[in-house]
């Protein structure tokens, strides 16, 4: 299958993405945005101090929308307002521990809001690709050393993973009752990602955010569980299959209803410490420690892979940067931002743009 023309896919084409403020929705707008799509955000609010957002003055390139997904009668109005040609649906309470804290915004936000978002797809009344983005952390983690299928078992031991393995639940039941492929305008796809880094996530008690916060200030970063693995890929990859699978759909309407994982091979799974040993080739004035041993006081898995052949096979969707070029691309990334920040837009466009020239010599 021929790769897409994102150009001409998306150019002037109407796309309404909620959370768009986060770090995921983030690089998606700005991508879009330079492949000319009319973007419309929905977002309750910027949910972290930096943020990549801010850093690259986007809310003046779109139209930006405080809407907070738990709202049904507002998110229906907004959908029936714009009738947008493509929905990403990004926004999510995403944080495994803040879920311990507040497990009932967790589930509110993720499951109910994912559900509001299904509720307000039926205001839509043209065709319409809609991307509802859940998490790897859908599956019933074994801590098995394949990786999981799109057709394993759902589930979650913490509020965060459990909430998204339920909103999972929540579109295929919606699919079913008010989708009908043989009657729907609405085509709705599927997407789990692995753990995503890149250049302008400030999240709290997540790995890379927890790093740069400390090296910006000179102090040792505290390293929780050193040989958790992850399937780390730079945010471009999975904001590329969700792409993907939006045109896929579109021209493949048997794909209704879907899921698809994206994330490296199985073999590129890397502990916590390899990555933290690899930043410090770009960023210098690293250091960290390791905390005393005792009891977590919640859950955290220790070892998860995706199995991607779906997107690869369907999707003709893989990851084209090795490790060393996302690790590059993420130190420099928060290096540029805390020496020259008024340039972080340009380091921004620039890094999609040599990605894209990367694609066009790497891809299937």
């Amino acid at each position: 299958m021929k790769q897409f023309n994102f150009y001409k896919q998306f150019k002037n084409k109407k796309v309404l993405i909620t959370g768009h403020t986060g770090f995921k929705g983030s690089w998606l707008t700005s991508w879009l945005v330079m492949l000319g799509a009319k973007v419309t955000g929905l977002s309750i609010n910027i949910p972290t101090t930096p943020s990549h957002f801010k850093a690259i003055k986007l809310k003046n390139k779109i139209n930006h929308k405080k809407v907070d997904i738990r709202n049904l009668k507002l998110l229906k109005k907004t959908f029936k307002k714009y009738q947008p040609d493509y929905v990403f649906h990004l926004a999510a309470q995403s944080l495994v521990k803040k879920s311990y804290y507040d497990p009932i915004y967790t589930w509110e936000t993720n499951t109910i809001g994912t559900l509001n978002v299904l509720e307000s797809l039926r205001e839509i009344k043209k065709n319409c690709i809609a991307v509802l983005i859940t998490s790897d952390k859908s599956y019933k983690n074994l801590e098995i050393k394949r990786g999981y299928k799109e057709n394993d078992i759902l589930g979650g031991k913490d509020p965060y993973s459990a909430s998204k393995a339920s909103a999972e639940l929540a579109i295929q039941s919606h699919i079913s009752s008010f989708f009908p492929l043989k009657k729907t305008k609405v085509l709705v796809g599927i997407a789990r990602a692995g753990n995503v880094i890149g250049g302008g996530d400030w999240s709290e008690n997540r790995l890379i955010p927890d790093c740069v916060k400390s090296w910006s200030k000179n102090k040792r970063v505290l390293i929780r569980n050193s040989q958790s693995t992850r399937p780390w890929q730079h945010i471009l990859e999975a904001v590329r299959g969700y792409l993907l699978l939006a045109l896929t759909l579109k021209k493949n309407k048997k794909l209704h209803g879907e899921a698809f994982n994206f994330g490296p091979e199985n073999t590129k799974n890397y502990s916590v410490i390899f990555l933290i040993k690899l930043m410090k080739k770009y960023w210098k004035e690293i250091s960290w420690k390791m905390p005393n041993k005792k009891k977590k006081s919640f859950y955290e898995s220790n070892l998860l892979k995706l199995n991607s052949n779906k997107a690869k096979i369907k999707l003709k969707w893989k990851c084209i940067l090795t490790f060393a070029e996302t690790i590059s691309m993420v130190a420099n990334w928060y290096k540029s931002y805390y020496s020259k920040p008024k340039q972080i837009q340009k380091v921004s466009l620039n890094q999609i743009n040599e990605y894209e020239k990367l694609l066009k010599k790497r891809s299937i």
